[in-house]
């Protein structure tokens, strides 16, 4: 993952201005510690910084990027996957570097703007054409790559990886959408990418087992494209550990195994005796991966909020509650020199797979939902998968997340995604049955039949009440009475979510940032349109999978109810009780088994 700055259209073309470009860039150099790069083109109007993460081609591959003859120039956060099949259908150019993100500049010089459309991987570029004065934009179709847009009074356009390179420059600036193109020709953005599940059509294609469970070997095998130590985040939990038992399975035909052994890396992250940490170790033990545990405390976390909410730029309650431990894992990561891993997000948006979906009242508002999470994906964990782990200079892969991958999954009837315990089906059912092999298991039965357990709960419980208590020490009542009035926008509705925005705001006091979170009330991860699927939740609106009363086997009481949380910021009411856990019985054991 590297971290990108371009400055396009600016008068000031003084030494001080250069000075104070290459200053916003050093903001970003977490995310590429290894190397620093600035072109100046057009007179010095226009800048291309770039701080690189090196993970293919390390020796040769310093950006910004060019075609042969210099005109063409991109700077490039991300990794394009099909670089090898772009190159053979274009033997004709000469390439100054072995990246994959190269590509790209004579890419460009052959279709123009619809490069766009060719590429698969994960992306955000800025590239710019001296042989006109235009520059395009981009960023990949889900998000994974995070882009933001600004405008400075002088009449120029910015682009950066985070917006804390923009925010002391640009009178405005707001986040770059997934899927879109920025064309200085066409004079502003547009939506490049149109996929079928856009519609509102209810899909209606068969359920495959066996070419569901391919396509996702296709999209992990393209993921372990790396020139330097890699591993995966393993929690034990289905979406890792099917990510692992994939990866583990086509460790030796990786061409990066002959340098760095056939072993493959995984590591997991929690309080001591978490559910996660011994899901993780019986699944490391099962795999024969080289496990590495990390631990953190309570107060270490704590400690950390306020450089986690710098780094992940958002006071929203869920992404700040899984963000933390997962900086800290990154951190301890990157100390064993390993600068990539393959993580699991996106199965539970494509699948249903969170709890709440246990509610759907039939098959089109789950196929609904699911649209409506997966767009909204870039502001919740992809922005979390990115930002915690590149402020280490690691760099997360996201199998899930693969185009071809999502287009197959979202064109599956949604009644064979639709949670029937009577009949054995849990959440996520069909990917389960994808890789439920008698013959030749990819995992331990209990395992892949594992309950969807939330990355903030399943790192240990004690995290989440330990965040409440100690947000309640530092905002008062009559704080939260007020809060109205001191955050009009996205009014925080706890102690918890007040606390959050007051880090951020010391931060990020711009207008501009606070308006890059998103808003609406939400329960066990859900959007806003869900709560109606039950009616108990509009008094128990809280991020964790515990929320899901009647579902979760450690829920919340109804009798004893939870501080309503408004992850998103709407106000509400606060219960008084802390909430209570109970062994429930609310999935049937044969469900699970």
């Amino acid at each position: 993952m590297c971290g990108i700055l371009a400055v396009l259209g600016s008068y000031d073309k003084s030494a001080a201005r250069r000075a104070r470009i290459l200053e916003c860039s050093r903001r970003l150099r977490h995310r590429g510690p290894d190397w620093s790069g600035l072109w100046v083109g057009d007179g010095g109007g226009c800048y291309l910084a770039h701080e690189r993460l090196a993970i293919i081609d390390p020796a040769s591959g310093d950006q910004p990027l060019f075609n042969e003859t210099k005109e063409i120039v991109v700077a490039v956060n991300g990794e394009i996957y099909n670089h090898e099949l772009l190159k053979a259908e274009m033997q004709k150019h000469n390439y100054h570097t072995q990246s994959d993100c190269e590509v790209i500049a004579h890419l460009y010089e052959e279709i123009g703007e619809a490069v766009v459309n060719k590429l698969d991987g994960m992306f955000s570029f800025v590239l710019y054409d001296t042989r006109d004065q235009s520059f395009i934009a981009a960023r990949d179709p889900i998000g994974i790559t995070p882009l933001y847009l600004g405008w400075g009074l002088d009449g120029s356009v910015w682009f950066a990886s985070e917006m804390k390179a923009l925010k002391d420059d640009c009178e405005r600036f707001e986040e770059f959408p997934p899927g879109h193109i920025y064309s200085s020709k066409q004079g502003g953005l547009r939506r490049y990418y149109n996929p079928p599940w856009f519609t509102d059509i209810i899909p209606s294609e068969p359920y495959d087992p066996l070419t569901l469970r391919h396509a996702f070997e296709k999209a992990v095998i393209k993921r372990m494209m790396t020139d330097v130590p890699f591993g995966v985040l393993l929690s034990g939990g289905l979406d890792s550990s099917l990510v692992a038992a994939v990866a583990s399975r086509h460790l030796a035909n990786n061409k990066g195994s002959d340098k760095w052994g056939n072993k493959l890396h995984s590591f997991c992250v929690g309080l001591k005796g978490s559910p996660d940490l011994k899901a993780a170790k019986e699944v490391a033990d099962y795999l024969g991966t080289h496990h590495q545990e990390f631990y953190f405390t309570v107060q270490e976390g704590l400690d950390a909020l306020s450089d986690v909410i710098y780094h992940i730029e958002t006071y929203d309650v869920t992404t700040i509650r899984a963000s933390t431990p997962m900086f800290l894992m990154s951190r301890k990561i990157k100390a064993l020199g390993v600068k990539m891993v393959i993580s699991g997000e996106g199965s539970d948006e494509i699948f249903g797979g969170y709890l709440y979906f246990h509610k759907a009242p039939n098959k089109e508002e789950l196929h609904r939902e699911t649209c409506r999470k997966i767009k909204a994906l870039h502001l919740y964990d992809c922005l979390r998968a990115n930002k915690s782990t590149s402020a280490w200079g690691v760099e997360a892969r996201v199998p899930f997340l693969d185009k071809d991958f999502i287009d197959l999954a979202m064109s599956i009837d949604p009644a064979e995604k639709m949670v029937q315990l009577k009949e054995g089906r849990i959440e996520k059912y069909i990917l389960r049955k994808a890789f439920d092999d008698k013959d030749d298991p990819f995992l331990p039965q209990h395992i892949l039949f594992r309950q969807k357990e939330q990355f903030s709960d399943g790192v240990g419980y004690s995290w989440i009440d330990g965040l409440k208590d100690h947000a309640a020490s530092h905002v008062t009542d009559l704080m939260m009475a007020n809060a109205v009035h001191v955050y009009p926008h996205n009014t925080p509705g706890t102690k918890e979510a007040y606390y959050y925005r007051m880090l951020f705001e010391k931060h990020f006091p711009q207008q501009s940032a606070r308006f890059t979170v998103p808003g609406g009330p939400s329960v066990a991860c859900s959007t806003a349109a869900a709560i109606a699927w039950d009616k108990a939740w509009s008094n128990n609106l809280d991020p964790s999978g515990r929320a899901a009363s009647g579902v979760h086997v450690a829920a919340y009481t109804e009798e004893s109810p939870v501080e309503v949380t408004d992850i998103n910021g709407s106000v509400e009411e606060s219960a008084k009780k802390k909430p209570k856990l109970v062994d429930g019985n609310a999935l049937e054991v044969s469900a699970l088994a």
